[in-house]
């Protein structure tokens, strides 16, 4: 099992930035990718950005490219979300996620931080 906690989220003005953070433990080893997920109010859950552990190859959703930044610290098995130029319509509550395999479904996610910007 891997278990997955965030933190950094809040509330911020548009224009503003606000960094995330994902702690993982647990088995860490087995872990391939791990990537940041969204969801808004009454809207689906969806991607935001991904990081492949072995190659350090990324991924970003067209919404927040140029804007978002993923990146890790292998020292302590965390990956970051920093969100620059944050727009009304990145209010949502993010989650981290984790899966064993570089493609498919993710096997573990953290409980979720609120992002809210204000315009």
């Amino acid at each position: 099992q891997v278990q997955l906690v965030e933190s950094g989220g809040g509330l911020v003005q548009a224009g503003g930035s606000l960094r995330l953070s994902c702690a993982a433990s647990g088995r860490t080893f087995s872990v391939a990718t791990m990537a940041w997920f969204r969801q808004a109010p009454g809207k689906e859950r969806e991607f935001v950005a991904a990081l492949d552990w072995g190659s350090s190859s990324t991924n970003y959703a067209d919404s927040v490219k140029g804007r978002f930044t993923i990146a890790r610290d292998n020292a302590k098995n965390t990956i970051y979300l920093q969100m620059n130029s944050l727009k009304p319509e990145d209010t949502a509550v993010y989650y981290c996620a984790a899966r064993r395999t570089i493609i498919g479904k993710y096997d573990y996610w953290g409980q979720g931080t609120q992002v809210t910007v204000s315009s």
